[in-house]
């Protein structure tokens, strides 16, 4: 079965000028044209679309998501781990909805003194910590490595920054790769790219060993971390963090 431009446009919400744009850059290219020039979609191109507008909800760029798609991660693995991480937020937000509707409830009962209020704490389910509270623990906890970061960032334009956004999505797919394919992570290939990432990360600021580890540590603990990782391949936030820890050992002590 075959869909039209249009009406993938209509199913999607995806504009077809969009798609035009998506076909023009390889990214989604229709199954065939049709002898009076238009496109028609199968539904492996449907499928592909969906995939390609759930990495968009997750900001990855263009360019990094058909390097996702055309690489050799299992793309089930990929969906499967996008379906945790919406199943995931949507039981925050159940919870959030939960806390809003206790609060209202205590309130409109009278209870706006916090001492009248039954397990105060309940007043917190659901938040999440934003941005702005894990920078200012970072620049708290390791002030002159915040502020050499921050001067580095600061000296990038726009084009630097686009372009070590694409240097990091590559290689945390040539990582999740090596992953896939059960390569150890002592492995000189997968020391390799710790090495590239180590060095792409002294452009910023320049840890020993004991730090090095501690970042990797981020790459687990962290959720925000984590889940960038695992959006590429469920598990690789793990695997980086075995694969940093391996060559602070073996290169940074």
């Amino acid at each position: 079965m075959a869909w039209s431009i249009a009406e993938v446009a209509r199913m999607s919400g995806v504009t077809s000028r969009t798609l035009r744009h998506y076909d023009e850059i390889g990214l989604l290219p229709p199954a065939g044209t049709a002898s009076n020039g238009h496109r028609y979609y199968e539904e492996a191109d449907l499928l592909r679309l969906q995939q390609i507008l759930l990495m968009r909800e997750l900001d990855l760029g263009l360019r990094e998501i058909q390097a996702v798609l055309d690489s050799q991660v299992d793309r089930v693995a990929v969906l499967r781990e996008h379906h945790r991480r919406l199943l995931k937020e949507r039981d925050r937000l159940e919870t959030l909805v939960r806390t809003v509707g206790r609060t209202l409830a205590e309130l409109e009962e009278g209870k706006d003194d916090m001492t009248k209020i039954n397990r105060p704490e309940n007043l917190f389910e659901g938040f999440e910590t934003s941005a702005a509270e894990a920078e200012a623990e970072v620049r708290e906890r390791w002030p002159e490595q915040w502020e050499q970061a921050r001067q580095a960032r600061a000296a990038m334009t726009a084009e630097d920054q686009e372009r070590w956004q694409r240097e990091v999505t590559a290689q945390m797919i040539r990582t999740a790769e090596f992953m896939v394919a059960g390569t150890p992570v002592a492995d000189p290939a997968v020391q390799a790219e710790m090495h590239a990432h180590y060095q792409g990360i002294c452009r910023f600021w320049t840890p020993n060993a004991v730090a090095y580890k501690g970042l990797a540590r981020t790459y687990v603990d962290d959720p925000r971390m984590r889940a960038n990782y695992d959006s590429i391949a469920e598990g690789l936030a793990v695997y980086q963090q075995q694969a940093m820890v391996v060559y602070a050992e073996a290169r940074l002590s």
